[in-house]
């Protein structure tokens, strides 16, 4: 018996690595349209399948039953065949409880803004009043409160995106600026890829509280297939998945000056790890089709940024890779933003006078020029990694570097 996923677009999702983990069935996607629909209940080869955007409400005048909560909600996103009958549940609901719970914010009287409307943002208000929220409003393009009246509600205490603003491949997307909400405390995104939307980096920039959706998509998955199988799974299992889906996931990110070994280290640490490795000014290079120096020289820095952006933005897009950068792609906010998004980001330091500056335009002029860098570029490289690491033996610097990043997502 085959089990699935049923939307109208799915190269995003993670659902099948989850499902894969979590029994010994066969999950498939099922991209339908709206008039295919029905053909998926009729199925008798097709046992039971989760149901995302825009069918959560669609699916619900075909089945012959409806639980409780999905009921109260208006949206299915799990469905069951049992002898010949088919039952909706929703088990987003847990899901986004779960979001909520391992966020460590505090929803209980509080104002609550929700981004969206449909079958995600019925679940979200539902379970906001589940946990005692104060005031909940929902802004949309076509409902009575748009997206233009959130500055009305600059006192909101909490937002949750339930919209796909965000989403892969549209990423550094966003439909609001934190900076604009005077009272906020937390924010949520229940969008998975990115595993850091644009606004969930924002919130983390301004330190309010915040947490992606990866959680909610695994916790309501696990409820699902225990519907699929008639069994109990235990609870620690969301934990174990959700640690290895966000490893498997996560870039392996490599900042630091030019001639630090950033490039050396990277395809090491691919290797090891049996990730692709992408070097972001080789990137640069072989899309304009000439070498860095002759960039430099021929076209101006002011062109070699704009290349140099456009590379970071496509490939901080994908996600299980280990990426160098060059010592200056860090600069621009826009780079930051793109390699954050999926990455784990590693400083790597080495003494100014051991630095290659062969083939490096903005490190040439000797160690007063480089030492000038260096010190400009600095305080940025701190704040923006996640660990630093000293570049003394290339072999333990590759070792450092595999074990950390292990290390962080045993938590």
């Amino acid at each position: 018996m085959k089990f699935g996923l049923l939307g109208a677009n799915l190269g995003h999702s993670f659902s099948r690595e989850i499902h894969n983990r979590l029994g010994d069935y066969t999950y498939e996607f099922f991209e339908r349209r709206e008039d295919e629909i029905e053909e998926l209940f009729k199925n008798p080869d097709i046992a039971g399948f989760n149901v995302t955007v825009p069918y959560k409400q669609s699916v619900i005048k075909y089945c012959d039953e409806v639980d409780e909560d999905a009921l109260s909600i208006g949206a299915v996103n799990t469905v069951v065949k049992n002898e010949g009958r088919s039952v909706g549940y929703n088990t987003d609901i847990d899901g986004f409880l779960f979001q909520v719970e391992t966020s460590g914010i505090s929803v209980e009287g509080k104002k609550v803004l929700i981004l969206g409307e449909g079958g995600t943002s019925n679940t979200v208000h539902r379970a906001m009043e589940k946990l005692g929220a104060g005031e909940i409003l929902k802004f949309s393009r076509r409902g009575q409160l748009k997206f233009k009246d959130l500055e009305n509600h600059f006192d909101g205490e909490i937002i949750v995106n339930c919209t796909p603003v965000g989403t892969y491949p549209k990423n550094m997307e966003s439909l609001v600026d934190l900076r604009d909400f005077s009272d906020l405390e937390g924010v949520l995104d229940v969008v998975y890829n990115p595993l850091r939307t644009k606004m969930i980096l924002q919130a983390e920039e301004l330190g309010i509280k915040n947490n992606s959706g990866l959680g909610m998509l695994v916790v309501q998955a696990k409820i699902a297939s225990e519907y699929f199988q008639r069994t109990s799974i235990p609870h620690g299992e969301v934990f174990k998945i959700l640690r290895e889906i966000e490893r498997e996931s996560e870039n392996v990110v490599l900042i630091g000056m030019p001639g630090s070994g950033k490039s050396a280290l990277g395809q090491k640490i691919a290797e090891a790890l049996k990730r692709p490795f992408i070097d972001i000014d080789e990137e640069i290079e072989r899309a304009v089709g000439k070498s860095i120096p002759e960039i430099f020289k021929e076209d101006g820095e002011g062109f070699f940024r704009e290349r140099e952006t456009e590379i970071t933005e496509k490939f901080g897009k994908n996600r299980g890779m280990v990426i160098s950068t060059g010592g200056g792609t860090i600069l621009k906010e826009k780079n930051r933003q793109a390699l954050k998004q999926n990455g784990r980001i590693y400083l790597i330091r080495r003494p100014l006078e051991e630095l290659s500056t062969k083939g490096r335009p903005l490190s040439e002029g000797g160690l007063m020029k480089l030492q000038k860098l260096y010190e400009e570029r600095r305080p940025l490289y701190e704040k923006f990694c996640d660990y630093s690491v000293d570049n003394e033996f290339f072999g333990k610097t590759v070792q450092d570097i595999i074990g950390e990043f292990y290390e962080n997502h045993r938590h």
